[in-house]
């Protein structure tokens, strides 16, 4: 029988209520979960919610299922209500009682999943709540630690779960930022280290002489193990978070001993042929071993100049690399072909799964890292330092680099790596037959990698080193360098390794190597060589061009560089294995994208290049992978430009098969998209030849609920916006027919706002006439008006720019009776009203002064933006601008008279914070051409226009009357194939605007005479408006010779 869902108020929280439901939560019955889930949800904001559900988790007799929903439930609570802004904040006295009950029921808790999820409950009330609501907890957990080892018979719980507490408790008090938080936490840290650091101690003794010594008490060395472990786990956190200057305590100091010493007993131990211990405990050693060794890395990291004054931390580092060189003996392997016998070590082997000997090294490798770059890059810090952090941060690096890194170490260092650790072992080997794309991809990792790994550790620290001992090093590894390069020279693995060094240091020995002489003498010669493992010298060779052709490549050799890739992407040539031919696709980014790439050099590659990383494409399987290689076919295309157009087919019939195989892969899909944005760029008008194939895959994004518009529609847009450009007119009607998309864009006020508003100024200049119905102008003008206002500047002055397009256009198209049908459409959309309302609360907020100044509903540039939308549509059309405004004023009850009184001196006194000379001239006409309405509301401000006058012509004519503006017939010509279709549309646009055509001096004679004219002749237009003009303004503006 299903449950019943009961409404809120017949289902009240009560203890019994809350198991039931949380018995419906943990069934196997998937209605009775979503029911008690949503129930459990609507509790969350009740009274004493929280205190229910920690008295359930406590009560050892309910079955544990239901106990750990309770705690999860719980800490989730804390999660989101335990804050005191938080809405619906649990209480104060609800909290005081969840406190109150929390260390008592971890510490006797029996079930190690619930332990650890009470323990999570705590840190995060302890990261919330001390010191200030609940100073005590650490000093009662420290009472706990110290009862649970010193009193006999007491419950042997409360140590590991004490433990437990305090290494989720730290954990979440290091991410604490605020300096009064961290103080406190530092100012308890000694206490807890004494305290733990005498418990680690004694459990590590206790097992360490059963170990030793044999006895009875198994159990209990195993308890002693664990416990040990879990206070070392502490330990590390508490020492690199606790101390502010962790070399200056002696107890740190002391305790840093010891662990030194334990970290040799363990190693020793664990070490042991054969195999002492129980694979259990062998696990719990080496876990001690990771533990010390974090605690090491994690000092060196965050406290570098504290790591390195501590007691014998170069000895350690010497130590550290003394595991290394060893490891180093046995890392490579003997020979470049794989044997039949499988290697008996499955997977990588990097990361947790490697073996501990492994695990260590690495870590060593990050040690040394960590302190070359404090001595050769410290960390700048605007922290103010005392003199003796100064002194000490000087005596730690110098201590560094005259003790750890002398000369012999760090030739040490360099000949180990290169030698041993850039070999391939038999394992990579062996995966890179059986897993090809799998190694392909974990060799050429990228990001933090390199902390998961030996070889690509050793690739960092070696390149840092080169960097900073340049004198040192590049003799000898120039030395090993000329034995092996050669033709001759077959030791393969060795080679490998040494050109592993040569690419990753090129940029620190370009001037002392002839790379040119090198490729053309015998990367030639190598990799046309036909012996069995030299797949991994030809690997290696694309590797080792793509890292120096950004440095020292002679154009000259240009083409040897794309004759050798073109050998190696050849599938038929059988040492070309798919990780030869895959690391060569994706290295040959490098060789294209590279800054002095020459197309007509590359030219006569591009078929074979290209027409193989394509099949490439289709052959390889992981979509990492084949995204990939899609981006160096991006980036070919990108850099061919029309050079490609040839290709073009070839390129676009893998793309749909790809896509339809990609499935639920949106990153595949996106990389398909850039695919498309290039071709249309590098094709420009004749990339109409793909539409049929790229605009269904543009409005199956676009169709509404489409799941694709999550993942795609930022690259959609893109796609769409330069197939719009790249389109001559006329428009093709499939285009066309995806115009009505753009507008539901506008209602979702996301961050592709601005990309569909540049979409739609586009389908205005690639069909007006469309895009002028009665169906697309209403809906465009409808979907302007609601976001008017609402955009940041930059996308309001597109929505006024394509208004203004489309008014011209209008006028263009029909004449005066198109512009009435604009006019009423910007009526009827709202759209001028909203700009009218933006105007005129700018209007009222500069008649307000002092302390009660308003402040204006629109910026300036928004306002700019809004007086050149009415300044087009008066310079088109006078009389249809007034009818507009009336009906807008006639719709809002206002008078127009007085609105044109109150927007004319808006105007006027904004006409100064207009900064370009175009926005300047187009104001200035529209406003000179209200005089033909001879309405008083304009003559009145003729002193105003006189002024407008005098700064227009002074800026824009010169002294033999030639508007600066007015373009000439060489500024009206073509100018040359780099014009997409919509440049050429925008120059017409242009070429045809009343700014480019009409000298501004001549329009404000012929519009002045005519206004003198009438109202009556020179005699009334002197007595009725001249004669109210400030002198200065009439005799500034006479200068000009108008009047």
């Amino acid at each position: 029988m299903e449950a019943i869902e009961l409404p809120a108020d017949a289902n009240p929280l009560t203890p019994a209520n809350l198991f039931n439901v949380l018995t419906r939560a943990v069934s196997q019955h998937q209605q009775q979960v979503q029911t008690g889930a949503q129930q459990l949800q609507r509790w969350e904001s009740e009274r004493g919610y929280y205190c229910m559900l920690q008295n359930v988790f406590i009560d050892k007799s309910l079955p544990l299922e239901i106990r750990y929903l309770a705690v999860i439930q719980l800490k989730n609570g804390i999660d989101k209500y335990w804050r005191k802004l938080a809405l619906n904040a649990i209480r104060k006295e609800d909290k005081a009682l969840i406190r109150s009950q929390l260390l008592e029921s971890g510490v006797t808790e029996p079930d190690q999943r619930l332990a650890l999820q009470n323990a999570l409950v705590i840190s995060k009330v302890v990261r919330y709540d001390y010191p200030i609501e609940w100073p005590d907890v650490i000093s009662s957990l420290i009472t706990l630690l110290r009862k649970s080892s010193q009193e006999p018979g007491v419950n042997p719980l409360y140590l590991p779960r004490s433990l437990l507490i305090l290494l989720h408790i730290i954990k979440d008090l290091t991410k604490i930022r605020l300096q009064k938080s961290r103080a406190n936490f530092q100012s308890v840290a000694p206490e807890m280290l004494n305290t733990i650091g005498q418990i680690y101690v004694g459990k590590v003794q206790g097992w360490k002489a059963f170990l030793e010594g044999g006895g009875e008490d198994e159990g209990g060395a195993i308890d002693n193990i664990e416990q040990s472990l879990l206070a070392i786990r502490v330990i590390r956190r508490l020492l690199v978070a606790g101390y502010e200057f962790p070399n200056r305590g002696k107890d740190v100091q002391e305790f840093w001993t010891i662990l030194r010493t334990h970290f040799a007993y363990f190693l020793s131990i664990i070490m042991q042929e054969p195999q002492m211990l129980a694979d259990e405990v062998q696990s719990l050693v080496e876990n001690h071993l990771m533990q010390i060794a974090k605690l090491h890395l994690d000092m060196a990291r965050g406290n570098t100049t504290a790591f390195a004054l501590l007691p014998d931390s170069v000895v350690l580092l010497r130590a550290y690399w003394g595991l290394v060189s060893n490891f180093g003996e046995t890392f490579g392997s003997k020979t470049a072909v794989t044997s039949s016998r499988r290697s008996t070590n499955s997977g990588r082997g990097d990361g947790e799964d490697a073996p501990i000997l492994e695990r260590l090294c690495l870590k060593g490798l990050l040690l040394l890292r960590a302190c070359v770059k404090m001595v050769f890059y410290p960390v700048q810090s605007i922290k103010h330092r005392r003199d003796e952090e100064k002194d000490e941060q000087r005596r730690a690096k110098e201590l560094l680099k005259t003790q750890l890194l002398t000369d012999d170490f760090v030739r040490e260092i360099m000949e180990a790596v290169v030698t041993r650790f850039f070999v391939f072992r038999e394992k990579d080997l062996q995966e890179w037959q059986d897993e090809p794309e799998e190694w392909e991809k974990s060799e050429e990792g990228e990001g933090d990698a390199w902390e998961y790994a030996v070889r690509p550790c050793c690739e960092k620290l070696f390149l840092e080193l080169v960097i900073n001992h340049k004198d040192l090093l590049i003799p000898p590894l120039l030395n090993v360098f000329a034995t092996v390069s050669s033709p001759e020279v077959e030791n393969i693995l060795f080679k490998d390794s040494v050109y592993t060094a040569i690419g990753l240091s090129a940029a620190a020995i370009h001037e002392r190597l002839d790379f040119d002489a090198f490729l053309t003498s015998t990367l030639v010669a190598e990799v046309q060589r036909k012996h069995p493992g030299y797949n991994v010298l030809r690997r290696r060779i694309a590797v080792l061009i793509s890292q120096w052709v950004t440095v020292k490549i002679a154009s000259s050799n240009r083409a040897v560089v794309y004759q050798i890739f073109q050998h190696i992407l050849d599938k038929d040539d059988p040492l070309n294995d798919l990780v030869v031919r895959v690391t060569a696709g994706k290295r040959f980014k490098n060789v294209i994208d590279d800054w002095d790439f020459e197309v007509d050099l590359f030219v006569p590659y591009l078929p074979g290049i290209l027409g193989r990383v394509m099949a490439l494409i289709e052959e390889v399987e992981m979509v990492e992978t084949k995204m990939a290689l899609l981006n160096v076919v991006s980036v070919i295309v990108g850099r061919l430009e029309h050079h490609v157009t040839p290709y073009v087919q070839q390129i676009i019939s893998m793309l749909p098969p790809l896509w339809a195989q990609a499935g639920e892969e949106h990153l595949l899909k996106q990389s398909i998209l850039t695919i498309f944005i290039k071709l249309a760029e590098s094709m420009g008008a004749e990339s109409r030849r793909f539409h049929s194939v790229v605009l269904p895959l543009i409005k199956m994004t676009l169709e509404p609920n489409s799941p694709m518009q999550v993942y795609l529609l930022d690259d959609t847009l893109d796609l769409w916006e330069s197939i719009l450009k790249q389109t001559p007119s006329p428009a093709p009607a499939d285009l066309l027919s995806l115009a009505p998309y753009v507008f539901p864009i506008f209602e979702t006020g996301t961050m592709n706002l601005r990309k569909a508003l540049g979409i739609v100024e586009s389908y205005v200049l690639l069909a007006p006439t469309e895009m002028l119905n009665d169906q697309m102008r209403g809906a465009m003008l409808v979907s302007f008006a609601s976001i008017l206002g609402t955009l940041k500047p930059e996308a309001n002055g597109i929505v006024a720019h394509v208004v203004e397009i489309v008014i011209r256009a209008a006028d263009s198209l029909g004449g005066e009776h198109a512009v009435e049908i604009v006019g009423s459409g910007l009526v009827e959309s709202g759209f001028l009203t909203t700009l009218r309302q933006g105007l005129h609360g700018s209007w009222e907020a500069h008649q307000t002064t002092g302390p009660k100044k308003k402040r204006t509903p629109i910026d300036g540039v928004v306002e700019t933006d809004y007086f050149n939308v009415l300044a087009r549509l008066a310079l088109t059309n006078t009389r249809i601008f007034v009818t507009a405004l009336q009906a807008v004023e006639t719709s809002l009850g206002q008078v127009f008279g007085e609105t044109m009184e109150w927007l004319l001196t808006e105007w006027f006194s904004h006409f100064g914070n207009m900064g370009h000379p175009v926005q300047r001239k187009v104001n200035c006409m529209a406003l000179t051409k209200l005089l033909e309405t001879n309405q008083k509301w304009i003559m009145s401000k003729l002193q105003d226009l006189m002024t407008v006058w005098t700064d227009v012509l002074t800026e824009l004519v010169d002294d033999e009357g030639a508007d600066c503006l007015v373009w000439s017939s060489e500024q009206r010509a073509h100018h040359g194939d780099s014009e997409t279709p919509e440049d050429v549309r925008r120059r017409e646009l242009a070429v045809t605007d009343v700014i480019r055509n009409v000298n501004v001096r001549d329009f404000v004679k012929h519009h002045l005479q005519k206004a003198i004219v009438d109202c009556g002749g020179q005699e009334v237009f002197q007595r009725d408006w001249l004669v109210n003009i400030d002198r200065d303004v009439v005799s500034d503006f006479g200068k000009l010779g108008i009047i």
